[in-house]
């Protein structure tokens, strides 16, 4: 088994969420076509709002189409799923018309990704959803990730996952969103990022590796993961400036620091904004 839980001092046991409650954070950039952070962030917050989210599997399968054999990761892990449920995913549906299936036997070789992680996109693929699955807390009106329950032998809820590549911990519904994203799956994507907001008492060197991770594997178009990973250290940061991890990782550099920096320019002037309404007026002229 790849996934494992970590302990380590560094941890704040706080829920996060994806609204990134009031701390927007923002990037200038050179095109207009690229969102910024700001606009991602309040995208998130629009979209957390709550309301019931697309659980439902996937629609015109009737599960009578030929069986694909898949092959995932080093040791060769093999899964099997029908065809037409693969084929929503429009990089599984190329592979099934194109020469990267093996036609005599219909399998499909996926030696770089992690088992765990593919286990649950089939899972979402036939379901709508994945261990743990959100679930309705009615007498909150909010959404939460279910109790593990150990009596159907599935044992505790993990959000973290062994990546054996980097040998590091990272967080199992970043992974998700990345490979949601190289699968074209983007009700998947948004699913991955509500979860992740729904987690707690995750450790500060398994968020910045997942956010190093989270800006390697995402294009720079898409801002809402690598928002939400910015809005998280900047609302923690108190937990973060005395990371010896955070040292570290802002030695290393990168343009996620980058990205931290504009953020918290951004969130400054939020603040300053709201503290002072008046400071945008232009002064009145005196006649």
């Amino acid at each position: 088994m790849f996934a494992r839980r970590t302990h380590h001092n560094e941890s704040f046991g706080k829920h996060y969420n994806s609204s990134f409650d009031k701390h927007r954070a923002g990037k200038a950039t050179s095109s207009k076509q690229k969102r910024s952070f700001r606009e991602a962030a309040a995208a998130v917050k629009k979209v957390d709002r709550v309301k019931k989210p697309e659980l439902s599997p996937p629609s015109g399968s009737t599960l009578t189409s030929p069986i694909i054999t898949i092959c995932v990761g080093p040791e060769q892990r093999l899964f099997a799923a029908h065809e037409d449920v693969l084929s929503h995913s429009p990089f599984f549906a190329a592979i099934c018309r194109g020469q990267f299936l093996e036609t005599a036997t219909k399998r499909v070789n996926l030696p770089e990704e992690l088992p765990e992680i593919f286990s649950s996109v089939l899972e979402y693929l036939y379901k709508g959803d994945y261990y743990p699955r959100l679930r309705l807390n009615k007498r909150r009106n909010t959404w939460e990730l279910e109790e593990s329950d150990t009596s159907n032998g599935r044992g505790t809820a993990e959000s973290t996952v062994f990546h054996q590549s980097s040998g590091q911990v990272l967080l199992k519904d970043t992974m998700l969103y990345c490979t949601a994203d190289r699968y074209g799956l983007d009700d998947l994507k948004r699913l991955a990022l509500r979860k992740q907001g729904l987690q707690s008492g995750i450790q500060c060197s398994t968020i910045l590796a997942s956010a190093r991770y989270a800006y390697a594997n995402t294009p720079d178009n898409d801002s809402k993961l690598r928002a939400h990973y910015l809005a998280l250290i900047i609302r923690s940061r108190s937990t973060f400036k005395r990371s010896g991890t955070m040292q570290m990782e802002m030695e290393k550099g990168g343009m996620m620091f980058f990205d931290l920096f504009v953020a918290i320019c951004n969130h400054m002037d939020d603040m300053a904004s709201a503290k002072s309404p008046l400071f945008t007026k232009s002064p009145r002229t005196p006649h």
